[in-house]
């Protein structure tokens, strides 16, 4: 039974007819967007726009049940307190009396007041409280502000160590962290030395010490010795976890992390190898485990390489905790396949390769996400049996869409396209989940390249110079483990995704031609898969077939488009233009005939259409010149008369007397016809 009336501690139920209470609109202090980790491609794409428990917003995790406008919100002992009062009062037969009811509830109060009264630094937080409540306020002058943070460091200056674990508490030293000066950060951050590792591990204290990490760049590596020898531990700690994530991947530079990295190389590393701090040992921890075992003896590296085998053991075999999805696990094993990769025995290699992957394989699709993840499972991918390749893909075939939405991950899917002889296997777990989204995909530049490496692979024109260096880091083991020759692999792969990209170019082909990136996919499908393209050639046609002069001034020509102009110029060239050769990259006519296109621009899109793209605007010259070559390079004479006929003397004399862009072009390549 509830109360008859209502504490003032809490709010009115919206049935109630109370005022609605708002959540605390946290204010972000930087400029420019917080760093975020990378993203597992296994977590729910609905979650996938936060970061983590620490990073979504540090800004002092759950507001909403704090009262903006109660100068001293209750803490979770204080809740327990009235809601025992609650259950007590309700099991007492409600007063008939109105004066007996107000008088038990003015000694509920009373004993509340009484009981926190008595809990340590009551006083110190009620007036932290009053000046925190100001100081985090979103829209207030700078100086206003500063003014406030001054007065909240006063009030916790010397006592931060003792409230920083209360949750309300907590938020308060958040506050004066994030809002406050350099210098009050650093004298947070000195008072709380001694205390970092525990703090890591509170459900509360985590956001304070991530943006100590993040804010206070002098104390970084003071903070990150602290989890020394406990870093494995905290790994696998549910709240500590998230905390060495950022750390490691967000913040840290190669130094601070080499320090993280430690204790993955066992106590003997630890020991004798950077113990005192010198430049020479920080030189040679940032070479991480290979710098360990540089002055190592054969019997050291042997036991210094099994410490990190039983370490990253224990991770993997510990998957439910969540290490296994930060960059620290991912780099310490990449750092140990490399190192393996240096042992002169190829038996002891193949051996030390096989137990680990028999250790992560199951774990995979986890770590694909980072640089080190990605380069580690293409290490698998290409060094692996037919066996090992299978059960990879078997493993990554139910998150291939977001791989391919994920610049690390979607390596790993071009190495298996690179390395993997089974093409039948590929087409089937690889290939087809990824042409099934297309639609998905070809509006992102990630999605885009993944469609793209389907037909022309490592092609410059879509691909970095440093992306294809990276793919190519794995050409040398391929050649070892691989039968098939690259040049059929890509040929049948080719093939396995034509049909349906081919396809959605004939059902959606007259919307892409007005997109930007719909123009790059499709022509790329159009120039390199390979199959019957007559439907999606007469899709392409008939929407550039408008008339030039459309009713609907809103609705713009494809040929006025610029991108849609240059696509149907490239179809009509036959190819792309090399900017180093200074001519046209032509396409085997066996997979696409520009001579036949020319044929069927001129049956499809007609007299009144192409002569509307040489006058008005002219938008589109360079495409009808390009038309006229293509005629006369695939010697179609009843087509290349029926265009001569359409450019009259009269027709000539008015482009000739336009100042349309390219009109001597046109002219120039009317007089082959």
């Amino acid at each position: 039974m509830a109360f008859s009336g209502s504490s003032s501690k809490k709010r009115p139920a919206p049935s109630q007819g109370g005022t609605k209470s708002k959540k605390a609109n946290v204010a972000t202090t930087a400029s420019k967007p917080e760093k975020k980790r990378s993203q597992p491609i296994t977590k729910p794409a609905a979650s996938s726009s936060k970061n983590s428990d620490v990073s979504e917003d540090e800004d002092e995790g759950d507001w909403e049940d704090v009262d903006e406008n109660s100068e001293d919100a209750m803490d979770e002992d204080e809740q327990e307190d009235d809601e025992n009062a609650m259950e007590v009062d309700s099991k007492e037969q409600r007063p008939k009396d109105p004066n007996a009811s107000r008088e038990g509830h003015k000694a509920q109060k009373a004993l509340h007041e009484q009981r926190k009264a008595a809990k340590p630094h009551s006083s110190l937080l009620t007036d932290a409280k009053k000046v925190w409540s100001l100081a985090r306020e979103k829209n207030i002058p700078t100086a206003e502000r500063q003014k406030h943070v001054k007065n909240l460091m006063d009030v916790i200056r010397g006592k931060v160590k003792d409230i920083v674990f209360k949750h309300d508490a907590s938020r308060i030293v958040q506050t004066a962290v994030k809002y406050g000066g350099q210098k009050d950060r650093d004298e947070i951050a000195a008072e709380l030395k001694g205390k970092y590792k525990e703090l890591a591990q509170n459900k509360y204290s985590k956001f304070l010490i991530t943006k100590l990490i993040r804010l206070c760049p002098t104390h970084r590596t003071a903070i990150l010795l602290e989890f020394q020898s406990q870093v494995l531990r905290m790994l696998l700690h549910r709240e500590a976890s998230s905390v060495l994530a950022d750390a490691f991947e967000l913040y840290a530079n190669a130094y601070e992390r080499s320090i993280l990295l430690r204790e993955f190389y066992g106590k003997e590393a630890i020991l004798f190898n950077v113990t005192s701090g010198s430049e020479e040992d920080k030189e040679r921890a940032k070479k991480g485990l290979s710098g360990v075992l540089e002055k190592a003896n054969a019997d050291q590296k042997k036991r210094i390489m099994q410490a990190v085998k039983e370490n990253l053991t224990t991770i993997f075999n510990n998957s439910d905790k969540g290490a296994v999805t930060h960059a620290v696990v991912h780099r310490a094993l990449w750092e140990y396949l490399s190192a393996i990769n240096d042992i002169p025995d190829e038996a002891e290699q193949d051996k030390l390769r096989r137990d680990m992957f028999e250790t992560c394989q199951e774990v995979l699709a986890e770590i694909v996400h980072t640089r080190d993840g990605s380069r580690a499972a293409r290490e698998f991918l290409a060094q692996g049996t037919a066996k090992d390749r299978k059960q990879i893909i078997k493993v990554l075939k139910p998150h291939i869409e977001r791989m391919c939405l994920d610049d690390e991950a979607q390596l790993v899917l071009f190495t298996a396209l690179d390395v993997v002889d089974d093409t039948k296997l590929l087409a089937k777990s690889v290939v087809a989940p990824i042409t099934e989204v297309v639609q998905k995909l070809y509006a992102n530049s990630q999605g885009r390249r993944s469609l793209l490496y389907l037909l022309n692979p490592r092609t410059r024109r879509h691909f970095t110079p440093a992306q294809i260096a990276t793919l190519a880091e794995t050409d040398v083991i391929r050649a070892k483990t691989s039968k098939k020759s690259a040049e059929s692999r890509e040929e049948e792969i080719r093939k396995a995704a034509s049909e349906d990209l081919i396809k959605w170019v004939a059902q959606s082909g007259s919307t892409l031609v007005r997109e930007p990136t719909g123009t790059l996919i499709v022509g790329e499908i159009l120039l390199y898969a390979e199959g019957d393209k007559s439907a999606a050639i007469q899709t392409l046609l008939k929407a550039l077939a408008e008339p030039s002069e459309s009713e609907d001034a809103a609705q713009e020509h494809p040929i006025d488009i610029a991108p849609t102009s240059r696509l149907y110029k490239t179809l009509l060239q036959g190819g792309h233009f090399n900017h180093t050769t200074k001519a046209i990259e032509q396409v085997p006519a066996s997979v696409w005939d520009s001579t036949e296109f020319a044929a069927q621009f001129v049956e499809v899109v007609g007299k009144e259409t192409t002569l509307g793209f040489c006058t008005g605007k002219g938008s589109g010259v360079f495409v009808v010149a390009e038309l006229c070559e293509a005629l006369v390079r695939g010697e179609k004479a009843k087509e290349r008369g029926r265009v001569k006929s359409w450019f009259s003397d009269k027709v000539v004399k008015e482009i000739k007397a336009s100042e349309v862009k390219g009109k001597d072009l046109l002219l120039e390549k009317l007089t082959l016809l």
